[in-house]
């Protein structure tokens, strides 16, 4: 089973910056595109960014200029480098596969983002 562990999470004052983590076990991370997501309570996970095999990165118009996603396929690393943050930002984090989990099959536990003065 693929398990996925986030991390780099925390409060942050508006205008700061954030730089997230994500590890994904096994042999699926470097053969399918990624994505980070992200969830507020009472809301439905939303995706935030993509980034295929071939590097392609792709963004949700709210973060578009702020984030940028990458990946390092030999350390089964994903990344969100977070700029810019606005309290709306505020939110769980969650990284998984392109596909919100149908190829992974799991999720991890998130990594809390908070930005408030």
């Amino acid at each position: 089973q693929v398990q996925l562990v986030e991390s780099g999470g925390g409060l942050v004052q508006p205008g700061g910056s954030l730089r997230l983590s994500c590890v994904v076990s096994g042999r699926l991370f470097s053969i399918n595109a990624l994505a980070w997501y992200r969830q507020t309570p009472g809301n439905q996970r939303e995706w935030v960014a993509s980034i295929g095999t071939n590097g392609r990165t792709n963004y949700a118009d709210f973060v578009k200029d702020r984030f940028t996603i990458s990946r390092d396929n030999a350390r089964n690393t994903v990344y969100l480098q977070m700029t810019s943050l606005k309290p709306e930002d505020t939110a769980v984090y969650y990284c998984n596969d392109d596909t919100r989990g149908r190829v992974f099959g799991s999720w991890g536990q998130g990594t809390q983002v908070t930005v408030s003065s």
